[in-house]
């Protein structure tokens, strides 16, 4: 977590915002909080554009969008580096919601290597302003959405950070069905990987053999070594195209809006926020300040143990 705690970013977005560490590595209170580039605190998933590109206090039209070419490119919160098995996540019910390490019965969790591979095999993490609604059933999948952000595997050639913002193109998406819930997986790349200009979700097979194969093996079995079944996919696991993808995440981007305006009731999602316009829930920056500082403070050290790992997302 060192490039995120320092702020430090491969690509232009991550210099837009910077990080915070709360409470110590590795075990159930610690926190990795927001910063924007005034150096106010601020909440991932409510004040960072869905669009890169937007500016964090308006509306955020496809229009204004930044592109390549006729590219539009979406910000993505990297949450869990490629590789690594522990299971960080933004905390949707927690005020300005930072990324947290799940829990499951008091234990920290991790997810099981489904040989061959290793821990997540994609840089995993969400995109801003989208919300998958628990009480919306999609005319699709038939199944109501899992209420967290819409998740997104980056299978670009770097590592990214905790915590990091990753401009990305989007190339497709899978429809996993997982406890009969919809749970959208959005296949993208980083705008600045040397590949992302060429390829497109139907010759990833051939720039990146093997990979998507991978990945619909992956998200099958990942619950197995739990003791649960497989999980199930829609459309017999293909992969649908960018222009899908893209209705998805718009469709998920009116559903968050619907909820930072109360429209909707989100339960136990938190939709304190410092920059939308026109929600109740905009906080003061004095109310987020104290938000963060009510928080641990950051403490250095290993505090994992054996008894403390938990196999299972």
């Amino acid at each position: 977590l060192l490039l995120a705690a320092r702020g430090w970013g491969r690509l232009g977005a991550m210099s837009r915002y910077s990080t915070e560490q709360r409470g110590r590595p590795n075990s159930p209170d610690y926190r990795l909080y927001f910063k924007n580039a005034d150096g106010k605190y601020i909440s991932p998933f409510h004040d960072i554009p869905l669009f890169a590109g937007s500016k964090e206090d308006k509306e955020i039209p496809a229009k204004r969008s930044k592109t390549t070419g006729s590219e539009v490119l979406f910000n993505m919160i990297v949450e869990v580096p490629r590789w690594t098995n522990a299971k960080m996540e933004i905390a949707t019910e927690e005020p300005l919601n930072p990324i947290k390490h799940d829990i499951k019965k008091g234990k920290l969790r991790y997810v099981a290597n489904i040989f061959p591979h290793k821990g997540y095999i994609w840089n995993y993490g969400a995109l801003p302003q989208t919300w998958e609604d628990p009480n919306h059933t999609d005319k699709i999948t038939g199944c109501c959405g899992d209420n967290d952000p819409i998740d997104v595997c980056e299978i670009g050639s770097k590592i990214h950070s905790s915590g990091e913002i990753v401009q990305v193109k989007v190339l497709g998406v899978l429809a996993l069905v997982d406890e009969g819930e919809t749970d959208w997986k959005i296949i993208a790349i980083s705008a600045d990987d040397p590949e992302a200009e060429k390829i497109h979700i139907d010759d990833v097979k051939k720039h990146k053999p093997g990979y998507l194969e991978a990945t619909l093996d992956w998200f099958q079995l990942y619950k197995v070594p739990d003791g649960k079944p497989e999980n199930h996919f829609a459309f017999n696991g293909e992969f649908k195209d960018k222009d899908f993808a893209v209705e998805i995440i718009k469709s998920t981007h009116e559903h968050w809006k619907a909820l930072l305006h109360k429209k909707v009731d989100g339960g136990t999602i938190k939709c304190t926020n410092v920059l939308v316009s026109g929600s109740p829930f905009c906080c003061s920056d004095e109310d987020a300040q104290s938000i963060v500082q009510s928080a641990p403070a950051f403490m250095n050290g290993d505090s994992v143990s054996p008894e403390g790992i938990f196999f299972l997302r």
